[in-house]
């Protein structure tokens, strides 16, 4: 686990699933904005922090495995009864794809395998909330998103819906006003893409173009992705400063 020692307000816990799934962009905005990221590398052993409710807000990424898959991995349970507590707490939290599903399942609904996986870059429509939401409204202007998932998640209960695609009914939503799931990536570059494209070939099937056509998409579709992915993480700042909650909070102790 990556210590910058920073004090509560200005820590973000970020769970990792895997190593080629990382912060992306986000990183770089969220240092822009004075914040500290502690990795929690769950795939590599490390423990859920004892003091995550200390943090200024609570990232969970992407990866292959489903949430169903606790009797394998046993943090997929610890990281839901975390989350749950979270949410218990008024806790901001941003789920992006596995992170996205952990939140719903934390929540109360079932995750499922997607009737077809959905890969590469496709755009996704936004709801009147949507629209209407400090963090998702600037994906309006995207003429593509990137997906790479297999399973969907039911809506969770009191959930409200802002996005969806084509293939994908719910590709983001709110839980009251803090907790964001994404099943789409704002936070990832060419780059990144493109190990993901060697990390999960098999995902691609028989479609022996699609590395070659998704690169060529990636290129054309990447600055407005960096654009929107700041101004959403710029809204999720805003909107999830909890300065009551941190009132009694100092170097990460309460009084």
């Amino acid at each position: 686990m990556d210590a910058h020692s920073p004090t509560a307000s200005g820590r973000v816990y970020v769970f990792q699933h895997i190593a080629c799934e990382d912060l992306g962009t986000f990183a770089d905005i969220l240092a822009r904005h004075g914040l500290h990221t502690d990795y929690v590398r769950l795939f590599a052993g490390d423990a859920l922090p004892d003091d995550w409710e200390t943090a200024r807000a609570l990232v969970f990424l992407g990866g292959p495995m489903s949430v169903n898959d606790e009797a394998r991995l046993d943090y997929l349970g610890s990281e839901k009864t975390l989350i749950r507590a979270a949410l218990g707490r008024g806790m901001p939290i941003l789920g992006v794809c596995l992170g996205a599903q952990l939140l719903a399942a934390a929540a109360g609904s079932r995750v499922v395998r997607a009737s077809r996986a959905e890969i590469g870059w496709a755009p996704v429509t936004l709801t009147v909330e949507g629209h209407q939401d400090p963090v998702l409204s600037s994906v309006a202007a995207l003429p593509s998103v990137f997906h790479w998932h297999g399973e969907t998640f039911d809506l969770p209960p009191g959930a409200t819906r802002l996005a969806f695609s084509a293939l994908t009914i719910n590709q983001a939503f709110r839980l009251g006003e803090v907790a964001y799931g994404l099943q789409f990536h704002l936070e990832v570059d060419t780059a990144a893409i493109a190990t993901w494209l060697r990390e999960y070939v098999a995902d691609l099937g028989p479609d022996a173009d699609a590395p070659q056509r998704i690169l060529a998409e990636s290129a054309r579709y990447e600055r407005a992705l960096h654009t929107a992915a700041s101004e959403a993480i710029g809204g999720f700042l805003d909107v999830t400063v909890p300065a009551a909650a941190f009132a009694g909070v100092v170097d990460g102790t309460r009084r």
